[in-house]
């Protein structure tokens, strides 16, 4: 199942069959063994909980002379 857009990448850091180390520097898969973040596998499922979004970015305030020649 996919939320919001069905071509997501791969990664282990939100698959269903892994899970974060305890330092959080790598992923221990129940099929693979060890990995790093960002890899993938042929037996990638998708789990939507364990998605973190990116952080907005915060964009500057302007005001009116910031307009003015």
């Amino acid at each position: 199942m996919y939320l919001f857009n069905k071509n997501i990448e791969p990664s282990c850091s939100y698959c269903k069959f892994g899970k974060y180390s305890i330092d959080n520097d790598k992923i221990l898969c129940n099929k693979k063994g060890v990995l790093e973040i960002y890899d993938s596998c042929w037996r990638f499922r998708y789990d939507p909980l364990k998605r973190i979004p990116k952080k907005q970015l915060v964009l500057p305030k302007f005001d009116k002379s910031d307009f003015e020649l």
